[in-house]
């Protein structure tokens, strides 16, 4: 959960920072309160947390493990909709604006929901989860004039892929269609600025990817 490099950032652009599991109830309910405290109101919940690794269903040492399994979609599928439900709640007791909204959840899926690739099972399942979310969870809460989207990111310099051998790097962004090159967390943070503003967004997923198709 990067504690002290969160405390960090948050420190540099004046924020208020709270270490969460969001697969607690607790957890979230008290980072969800924080930020009520601290800015006065919710009005929008940003969820990108969550874990990827790579086994295939059926390897050379057996079968896909069970509790691996469970883990990924625990925190990528659970936690996420464990963000959300508590950040609605606090949302629904905005007062609405003058067409009757009071908040917007984004939800974090991936393209492997789509073009999920060998060894992914988990992974790609729990991000097409959050996918399909995205509908129903944004009709659930339309009384509440809250509306929720997905993105779907393409291959991100994120802390995970620095670590990456700058080869490795690089022969990832070959398989991007244009611009050639791995997308920039800055391009994901604009998308997620956009959809806040633009108010006639809802219930859908928006691939932010360079046209990447993965094989």
């Amino acid at each position: 959960r990067q504690k002290e490099r969160g405390e960090a950032i948050a420190k540099e652009i004046g924020a208020t920072f709270a270490e969460t599991d969001v697969t607690s109830e607790d957890s979230v309910k008290a980072a969800v309160d924080m930020a009520v405290t601290a800015m006065g109101k919710l009005n929008a919940a940003i969820n990108c947390a969550g874990i990827g690794t790579s086994e295939k269903t059926l390897h050379k040492a057996g079968a896909h493990s069970l509790d691996h399994f469970r883990r990924v979609v625990d925190i990528n599928q659970v936690g996420t909709f464990n963000v959300a439900r508590l950040a609605a709640a606090a949302m629904a007791q905005n007062v609405p604006s003058e067409d009757g909204q009071r908040g917007v959840i984004v939800n974090t899926a991936s393209v492997a929901a789509f073009d999920g690739q060998k060894g992914q099972v988990a992974y790609a399942s729990s991000k097409a989860a959050i996918a399909g979310m995205s509908l129903p969870m944004a009709r659930d809460l339309a009384r509440e004039g809250i509306r929720v989207m997905a993105i779907a990111p393409g291959i991100f310099l994120t802390p995970m892929l620095m670590g990456l051998p700058e080869e490795v790097q690089k022969q990832l962004a070959t398989d991007v269609t244009c611009p050639q090159r791995l997308g920039d967390p800055k391009e994901y943070a604009a998308l997620v600025k956009f959809i806040i503003e633009c108010g006639y967004l809802n219930g859908e997923t928006i691939r932010i990817d360079g046209a990447l198709r993965m094989r």
